[in-house]
């Protein structure tokens, strides 16, 4: 059994929470995820790891109601419990695992769209807390939607806001903001895109043109988060992969985006159809 310690209400739909789960904590590192399970009846739902704190010994997920299990997880009160919570999953983000010397000559550039802003917080904290320079771009339809600005705000050395309405900061786009910021004379290293598929599929595009590698979190794709459903099968470079064991992140420029955009789209009609029973 795993505690909820702390509860928040991002937006109408997307909670945050932190959990105690001091081995996982101990254990996990950015671009990973976890496997949570609200109760006996409930589902497997694999959520990336918004943060962690290995000496407070918790960790931070962050859900947006799509159906009956995510509802079932934002339904959870503060000093409740999750039956279980597995982790951490799925390989760190490559540069994790990159030379710190090596590090501290690059220049990122995240792009975070929607629920996948979370996950980019402890990236960017992991790069800025060891001297990386780090940009980060938040979008969101309008600013009442925008989550984690003041965590990102402190993470980075630049924080761009872009509205679709332009309610706050730029007024467009993610990927337009970029092509702005590089047009003005930022130079990046390196990218990474982590939001809804559409998203990521302009923002590769836009890095190919602005000859900024980039990598992409698939981990919407998942279910059941081993390997074993063949729900997250994906291709990438030519050959097939699944996002839980062999991601969640890969090379944008490798990804069959349209292939996965088929594949994330085949339950919406059963997701929307139990979303009903708990929006009224």
């Amino acid at each position: 059994m795993f505690q909820i310690l702390k509860r928040q209400m991002l937006t109408p739909n997307i909670c945050k929470m932190v959990v105690a789960a001091p081995r996982i904590a101990k254990s996990a590192l950015p671009g990973q995820f976890l496997i949570v399970l609200a109760n006996e009846e409930g589902e497997r739902i694999p959520l990336t790891i918004s943060d962690y704190d290995r000496e407070e010994g918790t960790v931070t997920i962050v859900t947006q109601l799509i159906g009956a299990s995510s509802a079932a997880i934002i339904a959870k009160e503060e000093g409740e419990f999750f039956r279980d919570v597995v982790g951490p999953l799925g390989n760190p983000s490559a540069f994790v695992k990159m030379d710190e010397e090596a590090l501290k000559g690059q220049r990122y550039i995240f792009i975070a769209g929607g629920l996948g802003t979370a996950p980019v917080y402890p990236q960017a904290k992991w790069l800025h807390d060891r001297g990386v320079a780090v940009d980060v771009i938040i979008g969101a339809r309008t600013k009442d939607l925008l989550i984690y600005t003041e965590e990102l705000g402190s993470a980075c050395d630049n924080l761009y806001l872009c509205t679709d309405d332009g309610s706050v900061g730029f007024h467009g786009v993610g990927t337009a903001c970029l092509e702005d910021l590089v047009a003005k004379g930022k130079e990046y290293t390196q990218a990474v895109a982590i939001g809804p598929m559409i998203m990521m599929k302009f923002a590769t595009l836009t890095c190919k043109k602005l000859n900024i590698p980039i990598d992409v979190s698939l981990n919407m794709l998942m279910v059941d988060g081993t390997g074993m459903c063949g729900a997250c099968r994906v291709t990438v470079a030519g050959k097939t992969k699944f996002a839980c064991v062999d991601g969640p992140e890969f090379n944008g420029y490798d990804v069959d985006f349209d292939e996965a955009m088929r594949r994330l789209g085949q339950y919406k009609a059963e997701e929307a159809e139990e979303k009903a029973k708990y929006v009224k």
